[in-house]
């Protein structure tokens, strides 16, 4: 009997452990949808187990940050018995290759650290990104709008702490022009680097109507200064919806690329990203995302010159595409190439019907939408 009795409370008390091991993995689901609701952004997978009687949090985070912050969230729902064994990635990263720059005028991450992997998204030349993870030629990088994904430590220039923070006093220029070149000496024609808007390089010198500039790997050459602009004024300007407009139109026509998020091409939430950034506007990645942010209007007869059009299924209210407002029922965007439609369903060129739109104007620095001005990142 004395036996059976044992074994009662010793089944009771797994039983308890058990129980209250949902009750925190039930609190931890939670946590996740307040912490890490998107896995585009961010690195999150943990739960709590059993280990010798011990409740122990375990898996995987990006960040210390994540991991700090899941420890509080924790206690401060009376949760405090158990240990911390999170794997945080940025811990198996060296300091010297803790930040890193993008090297390439523009360059391709993918999904997954392997060539065969869809493509994520695009880099610029002097983008910063945070490296999480390195997995031998692959590096799990963190953007300045918060996507994650892989990208070829090839493309990756790596910086210390210190080296970021002498990058962001140095003297920069963005390149404002659709596309040139870094060449190696004024009025060359040998190439150092092509160049897209956006890329930004580091200031060495000037030679008449040229400046000497550096890529982020030290790669030097000589681009027109009419086709730059110093980072630091750059990053000042206001909203600019007529800017926005105007980088749009001069895409129309090139093709569509999933992932895409440059000049050289994009896809349809791409292309709001290179129009905004122009505008010194750093925005979402996806097209889902973008739809999350910046101030509700009600109908497109009160939309404005800039504004953000959402489609998708209209039956799920799942986003799948998005275009910029010019005006007159008409916006633009990149669907098979970049083109021009209408939203009147009375018009020849009608495509599709919104099922939200968002205006940006007004919005800086609200969720999902700030400046490279006000990214600390970059200054």
């Amino acid at each position: 009997m004395k036996r059976i009795l044992t074994i009662m409370a010793a089944a009771l008390l797994l039983t308890g452990a058990m129980t209250a091991q949902v009750k925190m993995n039930n609190v931890l689901d939670q946590m996740k949808k307040e912490l890490a609701p998107d896995s585009r952004t961010a690195i999150w997978d943990v739960r709590m187990v059993g280990q010798g009687g011990t409740s122990v949090l375990v898996g995987t985070v990006g960040t210390l940050q994540q991991s700090a912050a899941i420890e509080a969230g924790l206690r401060s729902r009376g949760i405090k018995d158990f240990k911390n064994h999170l794997v945080v990635l940025e811990n198996s990263v060296p300091a010297s290759k803790h930040w890193a720059l993008v090297k390439l005028s523009v360059a391709t991450l993918r999904t997954q650290g392997k060539h065969s992997a869809e493509v994520a998204t695009q880099g610029l030349m002097g983008q910063p990104v945070c490296v999480l993870d390195i997995d031998d030629d692959w590096a799990r990088v963190q953007m300045p709008d918060d996507y994650i994904a892989w990208v070829p430590v090839s493309s990756l220039a790596y910086k210390t702490e210190a080296e970021m923070a002498t990058w962001r006093a140095a003297r920069r220029y963005i390149v404002t022009e659709y596309c040139t070149r870094l060449v190696a000496e004024p009025k060359g024609d040998e190439t150092v680097s092509d160049l897209v808007m956006g890329n930004i390089l580091e200031w060495r010198g000037e030679s008449g109507k040229w400046l000497q500039l550096a890529t982020p790997d030290g790669r030097t050459g000589y681009v027109l200064k009419a086709e730059v602009a110093e980072l630091a004024g750059w990053a000042e300007q206001t909203f600019d919806s007529a800017l926005i407009e105007r980088v749009a139109r001069r895409m129309m026509g090139s093709g569509y690329l999933w992932g895409g998020t440059s000049t050289k091409v994009t896809d349809c939430s791409g292309l709001v990203k290179v129009c905004y950034l122009a505008n010194g506007i750093i925005v979402q990645r996806d097209a889902s995302q973008q739809a999350l942010t910046g101030q509700k209007i009600a109908h497109w007869h009160d939309a404005r010159l800039g504004d953000l059009l959402f489609f998708g299924n209209s039956k799920t209210g799942r986003v799948t595409h998005v275009g910029i407002y010019l005006r007159d029922g008409r916006y633009i965007h990149c669907s098979g190439q970049v083109k021009v439609n209408s939203l009147d369903p009375a018009s020849p060129d009608y495509l599709y019907s919104p099922l939200s739109i968002s205006r940006i104007d007004g919005q800086i620095g609200t969720r999902g939408i700030t400046t490279v001005k006000r990214h600390p990142w970059y200054f």
